[in-house]
């Protein structure tokens, strides 16, 4: 979860980390630092609790130079945040350590290093590894032989920037369960745990596999593999513009992401279809043969993606014929299921480093022999460990919560469902239609995007504290993940539930301070919605309707509020309808003055337990 950039240039590299932690804000900003090796060969840190802004302040008052350095952006796992939990750690100003993931013995580690007399001054797992790396270099050896040793003492996930003042020209790297990527420059390097945070120095990357360890000078780069055998790994050239992690005209970067869905939308389209159909090599070049033999499909996420999946289910089943499981990675990966021959595996994900996510594809390899991710992030993890995969192609979200990565996984889960669907139940018709009603949805949203007025009911939120979210059929999911939204980034607590099972138990909290919103498509299901809001309104509840253009809801009453969305096929209504509810959450947002992008307690990348 958290972000860490490192570099080794001819250069003063602290503004270059610094500029590096700005860009990974996102995954995580409960406190950041910066550490670099001074002139003097001693290390010189910085390190300040809250957002990145609050560094930068302190290192304008008391600049830091030098041309070695490690930068940390935090998500608090072990230990509040404070300023002696913020990274970098630091021991006996001899080692230098940032760390994303969780060293989980490290309770075991710190009981072993405090009988050696080591002395800690945080509540943090990344201490241990400070410790444990200079004990090993106190043994003799180099630094690279140190962290070489000590990573062998860690249970858990971890990629490491490593510095030490006796070898103030170098800088050691590594990874394992958490990514890390090496920006490659001419005379420098750097690391960060993204490419955006080093597109402002570099486009050429190189993206270090599991167990790898990097061996790092201003002139020289060495990478070892997981059997300590020098290999060389590819460096790929982004593709990535500085402009494309930019805020632009926009307030806040979870608003340019909903703007941004009518382009991207069509990129996930484009070069995908030909002669109204889906072409099977979209998803791999062994897709046709795989999907030949598919015979049931497990979905496995998580969040978001987790409600992507959901709403492909009822796809596949009732669109398609093929049975569909769908499981959430952090239940699904701690029991023993039972996958039957000649299942398709479907793990989705944003960052394609959802550990989770990852680790439950992980132990189906030798229970599942068709694997595809749907991803957003080409250099993954999940994407280099799947045998089929389809990019999403949304490009960088930077908004934690999230908008345009989820719309897109939904169209690429309708094209699988075509895909496959066709060796099923879904005809050349049917196929033909969705397809063009998916060609059209980019301009469905234009013109939700521009004819809405969806912020003038976030005046009637400011003050609530619990709401309840409604659909029936394939827009339940979609309620859950408009509930999901709100409770992100307003903090106002909301649970979804389909509609006919509002009368199990939900209708006991309903009252003239518990707001309804409810999502209904011209679906044939919309008079039985009615009629769950109908019980609603009896019992004094104030309904927020988001309503096909096509569906009638006047005679709901006036304590139904109606928003008209426009008319699409009830089958692709799910991405139409939850760009409405991503709309309705940023406004009720702004209007309670929550920080949008950056709601507390969350991260973007989830890539810890």
């Amino acid at each position: 979860m958290c972000g860490i950039v490192g570099g080794v240039a001819e250069r003063n590299v602290a503004p270059i980390l610094l500029e590096g932690l700005r860009r990974l804000e996102y995954r995580g900003y409960d406190s950041a630092g910066v550490a670099v090796i001074n002139k003097d060969a001693g290390i010189d840190r910085q390190r300040k609790v809250g957002k990145v802004e609050n560094l930068s302040k302190a290192i304008e008052e008391n600049p830091l130079n030098g041309f070695v350095g490690i930068a940390h952006t935090r998500w608090a796992t072990h230990g509040v945040p404070s300023e002696p939990n913020a990274h970098p750690h630091v021991c006996n100003q001899s080692v230098a350590v940032v760390h994303n993931g969780i060293i989980e013995n490290h309770a075991e580690l710190r009981a072993q290093q405090t009988a050696k007399g080591y002395r800690f001054t945080s509540e943090t797992d990344t201490e241990v590894v400070a410790h444990q790396i200079e004990d090993y270099l106190k043994q003799g050896g180099d630094l690279l032989d140190a962290v070489n040793k000590a990573v062998l003492d860690f249970e858990g996930a971890y990629a490491l920037g490593v510095m030490s003042p006796s070898q103030p020209q170098r800088l050691i790297a590594t990874r394992s369960g958490s990514p890390l990527v090496i920006g490659v420059g001419f005379g420098e390097y750097f690391i960060a745990s993204d490419v955006a945070a080093l597109l402002p120095v570099t486009s050429r990357f190189i993206f270090l596999e599991e167990g790898d360890i990097a061996d790092i000078t201003k002139d020289s780069l060495q990478i070892y593999d997981k059997d300590d055998q020098l290999v060389e790994r590819e460096i790929s050239v982004s593709e990535l513009s500085v402009d494309a992690v930019s805020r632009g005209q926009y307030r806040h970067y979870m608003l340019k992401e909903i703007y941004e869905q009518p382009a991207v939308l069509l990129e996930v389209l484009e070069g995908r279809i030909f002669k109204d159909k889906v072409i099977d090599s979209a998803f791999g070049n062994d897709a046709a043969e795989v999907f030949d033999q598919v015979k049931q499909v497990q979905i496995i996420a998580c969040g978001t993606s987790f409600h992507a999946g959901m709403v492909a289910k009822y796809w596949l089943e009732s669109l398609a014929g093929i049975p569909c499981q769908v499981e959430v990675a952090s239940e699904f990966r701690y029991r023993s299921p039972v996958v039957v021959d000649n299942t398709l595996v479907v793990t989705i994900s944003q960052s394609g480093e959802t550990a989770d996510t990852l680790a439950a594809l992980r132990n189906l390899k030798d229970k599942a022999k068709f694997s595809l991710s749907i991803c957003n992030v080409p250099e993954s993890s999940l994407v280099r460990e799947s045998k089929l995969v389809m990019m999403t192609r949304a490009g960088p979200e930077i908004g934690v919560a999230s908008t345009k990565a989820f719309t897109t996984q939904l169209v690429a889960l309708m094209l699988l469902t075509l895909s496959l669907g066709r060796r099923f139940n879904i005809t050349e018709q049917t196929e033909k239609r969705l397809l063009d009603e998916l060609l059209q949805l980019p301009s469905k949203i234009e013109d939700l995007l521009a004819n809405n007025q969806i912020e003038a009911w976030s005046e009637d939120f400011k003050d609530t504290l619990n709401s309840l979210f409604l659909g029936r059929g394939v827009q339940y999911p979609i309620a859950m993940e408009g509930a999901l939204k709100l409770k992100e980034i307003s903090y106002i607590h909301a649970e979804a539930y389909a509609a006919g099972e509002l009368k199990h138990g939900p209708l006991a909290l309903v009252d003239p301070d518990m707001p309804i919103i409810a999502v209904a498509p011209k679906d044939g299901m919309e008079d039985k919605l009615k009629s769950n809001l109908q019980e609603v309104i009896a019992r004094k509840g104030k309904v927020y309707l988001f309503a096909d253009q096509q569906v009638d809801a006047k005679d709901l009453g006036e304590n139904c509020q109606i928003m008209k969305i426009p008319s699409v096929g009830p089958e692709i209504a799910p991405v139409l309808f939850a760009v409405a509810l991503q709309l309705f959450s940023y406004y009720v947002a702004v209007r309670k003055g929550t920080d949008v992008d950056q709601p507390r307690n969350l991260a973007k990348s989830v890539t810890v337990e």
